[in-house]
């Protein structure tokens, strides 16, 4: 019996190509709705190991949840795979969002050795140091007015039901490649692009006040890495429509990643970071 257990765990690792990393910088995962592509994210963590893995916001969407309790099988294996990786040795840190923001009251507490801090300043391999955050508090929508940033909650998560069967017939038509409708509407909207616009700018204002070389942050699902003056702004995306991260290389090295349909995970190309950024 332990012969074939061994072997079946070997079968695993053949299966999944696996690559060692320094760290892995996640955000809006929103667990707990129905948007969220756990599955993805699952195939994503068994493609990485890593020393440390920080949460950067919004990983428990407990605004879905008072509408309504929905967690399937898939979200609490998210919730197991992170705290096993936190009992064997891999640093995780849990800087809370707006659509998890109740667990601000617990800042500097640990919940199965997962660590809860307002921010956090993350020294890469290369001695470069990244200031990491959220976001929410330079969202003038979510500070200000807190109804709106509900309503467009409900508006976004329409476009992303509207996707899912956009992509439905993508694939049946054979079509490679990820579009998103959520991402075309942000870019051509000129108030969302503004929109998006502003809060680049914010935060990047916020890395210079800090005096760090970069802001690794979330909350406005479009994922990015781009310089911004004297500071490198890289933003990780979601696991609702773009299913993209930021991860650290042994070296020090940041890339955003994207996890694909099939599994199979792949460096997000030059040009269409640039055109998710534009505008």
């Amino acid at each position: 019996m332990h012969h074939s257990s061994v072997n079946a765990r070997h079968d695993r690792r053949a299966f999944f190509s696996v690559t060692r990393v320094r760290a892995l910088f996640l955000s809006d995962i929103h667990l707990g709705s129905r948007a969220c592509q756990a599955e993805r994210l699952l195939d994503f963590l068994k493609a990485y190991e890593c020393e440390q893995i920080f949460l950067l916001g919004d990983i428990v969407d407990f605004w879905s949840l008072k509408r309504g309790v929905y967690w399937p099988a898939s979200h609490n294996t998210v919730v197991q795979k992170l705290l096993r990786r936190a009992r064997h040795r891999v640093k995780i840190f849990y800087i809370p969002g707006n659509h998890d923001e109740a667990l601000r009251d617990y800042l500097d507490s640990s919940f199965g050795n997962i660590r809860v801090k307002r921010d956090h300043v993350h020294v890469a391999a290369d001695g470069k140091r990244y200031a990491l955050l959220h976001g929410d508090q330079y969202d003038q929508v979510a500070t200000c007015a807190r109804w709106l940033s509900v309503l467009g909650d409900a508006s976004y998560n329409l476009l992303v039901d509207l996707n899912r069967t956009l992509s439905w017939a993508r694939r049946k038509l054979r079509l490679r490649g990820h579009w998103s409708l959520a991402d075309y509407a942000k870019r051509k909207l000129h108030g969302a692009a503004s929109f998006i616009s502003g809060f680049e700018r914010a935060v990047a204002r916020y890395g210079e006040a800090l005096r760090v070389d970069g802001v690794i942050c979330g909350h406005i699902h479009t994922p990015a890495i781009k310089r911004l003056d004297r500071v490198l702004y890289l933003n990780c995306g979601d696991w609702v429509d773009n299913c993209t991260a930021i991860i650290e290389h042994v070296d020090g090295r940041m890339e955003l990643v994207r996890q694909g349909l099939a599994g199979s995970g792949a460096r997000v190309p030059e040009d269409e970071i640039a055109e998710a950024v534009s505008g």
